[in-house]
Order: C-alpha cells, then sequence, then structure tokens
C-alpha cells in the first residue's frame, strides 16, 4: 500500500472528514513517528509494533560498478519489531 492508498482508505471510512484533513492527520502521524526517531526515541504502537533505531558500525564496502573498496561511516538506522497480534495476524 502506498501513501495515496491509505488516504483514499481512510476517506472511505472517514466520509465526515475531508480530503486535506485525512492529510494533515496522516502528515502529522508520520511526522511524528520521524521527528522521535531522530531524537533517538521509541514509537510503540499497541497491537502493531514498535518503531525505534540501531546502530550500524563503520565497515568496508565495494562499490558495485567499479569494485573499488570503500570506506562506509558508522550510522543510525530505522527498525521496526511486529507486535505479538501482528506476528499472530501473519502467522495463524
Amino acid at each position: 500500500m502506498i501513501r495515496s492508498e491509505l488516504l483514499q482508505q481512510l476517506l472511505q471510512e472517514s466520509p465526515d472528514l475531508r480530503g486535506e484533513e485525512v492529510e494533515r492527520v496522516v502528515d502529522v502521524f508520520f511526522d511524528e513517528i520521524g521527528r522521535r526517531l531522530a531524537e533517538g526515541g521509541r514509537v510503540e504502537l499497541r497491537g502493531f509494533g514498535a518503531f525505534s533505531t540501531r546502530e550500524r558500525d563503520s565497515r568496508k564496502g565495494r562499490n558495485p560498478r567499479t569494485g573499488d573498496t570503500v570506506e562506509v561511516p558508522a550510522k543510525r538506522v530505522p527498525y521496526f519489531k511486529p507486535g505479538k497480534e501482528m506476528r499472530q495476524r501473519l502467522n495463524p
């Protein structure tokens, strides 16, 4: 599902809201998750899962075009851990 499909689904399920209102809610929702992760925090949605970040160490990589070795710097990456209910939905 892409963002536009999500907006359409929410509009169908909430006919009393205007499209701009639904879009604003979705924007705030994702912006807040991103802001919290950027601060190093965690976002937990009960029954769905938890978003957090993990540290990746620096490492040596390879440029696939040239084959040259390149240094990949350490970085933080987003991580999602599904909740118990989500795992049960996926594996009944």
